[in-house]
């Protein structure tokens, strides 16, 4: 893990910039440099994994206030990392970036635990939506086409 320490977990609607967190996991390295500088505008600490096993740990340290996270995170697309994080902890808001935009893995993601699920090349236009929106709370995920709710 690198990038940055998240030092407290603060739950409020609002979280002031300095105090809030976010964990992002991606294994290419290029993306998360771009997605990170675009994360900082809105989080005090953007810790950056690129792994399933360093995700689940720095989420289960850090207590981050959002985990934003690359389905192909694990191979073939296995969702054991979501349900991981969500038993370490079951407070976390959790964005799940994707390439693939077909409503059966849109549903699966969200069916495992997911509060938002954007596309990677909308990851400009819709990412720091969805951040407010699960900030916010339930029912106000689905601002764009590319973020979905149940």
């Amino acid at each position: 893990m690198h990038r940055g320490r998240c030092r407290c977990r603060n739950r409020r609607a609002f979280v002031p910039k300095s105090t809030s967190c976010v964990l992002l996991a991606d294994r290419h390295h290029g993306l998360t440099e771009g997605v990170r500088g675009l994360l900082a505008t809105a989080f005090g600490s953007v810790v950056m994994v690129a792994d399933e096993a360093s995700l689940i740990d720095g989420a289960g340290r850090l207590q981050p206030d959002v985990a934003i996270v690359d389905l192909s995170l694990a191979p073939h697309g296995r969702l054991n990392w979501l349900r991981a994080l969500r038993q370490e902890c079951p407070g976390l808001k959790v964005i799940v970036l994707s390439v693939h935009d077909e409503h059966s893995v849109r549903d699966a993601v969200m069916r495992a635990g997911a509060d938002a699920f954007v596309l990677k090349r909308a990851i400009a236009t819709e990412l720091l939506s969805a951040v407010d929106a699960v900030r916010r709370g339930p029912g106000t995920a689905g601002l764009g086409e590319n973020e979905h709710r149940p």
